[in-house]
């Protein structure tokens, strides 16, 4: 038979003392503490935080040549996301960055869930990739404000624009309008007037940009030129005088902006570094190192590269058997070659010293055939007119432009000044 052995009454005694014992200094010691939780003295449990959100930004402007696989790549980008960006890109948005762009990284703990590409004022794109790949295209909605401004030369037409308050990409505008009639360096007097109507983009009260000039006039030695904004539906956006003439020609009367002609066509002239008589069958015009050098007609890259005393030069074939040249550039357009067509107005280098070059110019020369011309003295050829089956519209606009410019003058008593 089992049977429970015998326990000592001083063991039952000695153990039930030392319980009272523990839980009397256990009393006193909440007493003592009594901010100090009761669990607290049976059981610690460890705490852990949890790792707090840090948000982070990287700023980046888009330079020239770039894409968005170079620039993914310099921001590292994961190969796998870039990938499924691209293919989520089914409108070919992202293919339209542009240098100049500006872009907006957003980190989560340093790991990218945003882009913003912000193409100006007004659109951006925008990229989430924090989850699944989203792209936005965000516009803001643009206001279009018109404005009137006219001006008086004393001594230089941009400061006359300046003047006149008028923004620095206007008054560039205006002079590339009448560039075809006027040689804003070699032309301009002193009492030229001008004035124009133009708008002004605003978005979300701000500017955004300035828009199209939409009404022009420039009084140049007492003749007077004039720029009516029309949008022709075969060629988009054009300018005509109030006869519905093309105010464009087929080639620019100078390929810079606001340079001095440092030297005439002569066929006679004292060479400067040669000391005897050479002709000199171009211009030149002198200007700061890396000012833009435009083409000054539509055509193709005939030659690029380097030419004796010319220096870097590029010379363009145009129709109407004309070509024109272009020397002493310190640089060319990157992504010109011979055979690329160029069009009015593109840039294809920039002003330098190349060559024998005394100081920093462009040397231009006009040929006709084999013959070539002073570039100042052609008679340039003229772009088409408004065409035929849209001089009804062309010229009701132009009697709104006139009743504009009439509510003008009754606001501005000085505008005729």
């Amino acid at each position: 038979m089992i049977g429970f052995k015998r326990i000592s009454f001083k063991y039952v005694l000695f153990v039930f003392m030392f319980f009272i014992g523990f839980i009397l200094l256990v009393n006193l010691d909440i007493q003592n503490n009594p901010e100090l939780p009761v669990e607290d003295i049976f059981e610690s449990e460890e705490i852990v935080a949890a790792t707090p959100l840090s948000k982070s930004y990287d700023f980046y402007t888009v330079k020239d040549g770039e894409n968005l696989s170079i620039i993914f790549e310099e921001f590292k980008v994961p190969l796998n996301t870039a990938y499924k960006i691209f293919r989520k890109d089914k409108a070919g948005s992202l293919r339209d960055i542009r240098p100049g762009n500006k872009m907006k990284f957003t980190y989560l703990n340093d790991e990218i869930t945003k882009i913003e590409i912000i193409k100006d004022n007004i659109s951006s794109l925008v990229i989430d990739i924090s989850e699944e790949i989203l792209i936005e295209q965000i516009t803001k909605e643009p206001e279009v404000v018109i404005s009137f401004k006219s001006g008086v030369i004393s001594s230089s037409f941009y400061e006359a624009g300046v003047k006149a308050d008028i923004p620095d990409s206007v008054i560039m505008d205006l002079a590339y309008l009448f560039g075809w009639d006027i040689d804003f360096v070699f032309d301009i007097r002193k009492g030229d007037a001008f004035r124009l109507i133009y708008e002004t983009v605003y978005a979300e009260g701000e500017i955004a940009k300035n828009g199209d000039i939409v009404f022009a006039e420039f009084i140049n030695q007492g003749e007077t030129y004039t720029a009516y904004r029309f949008i022709n539906p075969s060629t988009g956006k054009e300018y005509y005088d109030q006869s519905g003439n093309n105010i464009k020609k087929a080639f620019l009367k100078a390929p810079l902006d606001f340079a001095y002609i440092s030297s005439h066509f002569n066929p006679n002239r004292m060479h400067p570094i040669l000391h005897k008589i050479k002709a000199h069958n171009g211009v030149d015009y002198a200007a700061i190192r890396n000012t833009p050098i435009r083409a000054s007609g539509d055509g193709v890259i005939k030659f690029i590269g380097t030419k004796s005393g010319y220096g870097r030069t590029i010379q363009i074939k145009h129709g109407g058997n004309i070509s024109t040249l272009y020397a002493h550039m310190e640089g060319f357009n990157k992504k010109l070659r011979v055979g690329s067509k160029v069009s009015q107005g593109q840039t294809i280098g920039y002003v330098g010293d190349s060559g024998a070059a005394t100081g920093t110019h462009l040397h231009y020369e006009f040929k006709v055939g084999s013959k070539r011309t002073d570039p100042v003295k052609v008679k340039l050829p003229s772009a088409q007119p408004v065409p035929s089956d849209q001089k009804e519209d062309f010229f009701a606009l132009l009697a709104e432009n006139n009743k504009l410019l009439e509510r003008f003058k009754i606001l501005d008593p000085n505008a005729n000044e």
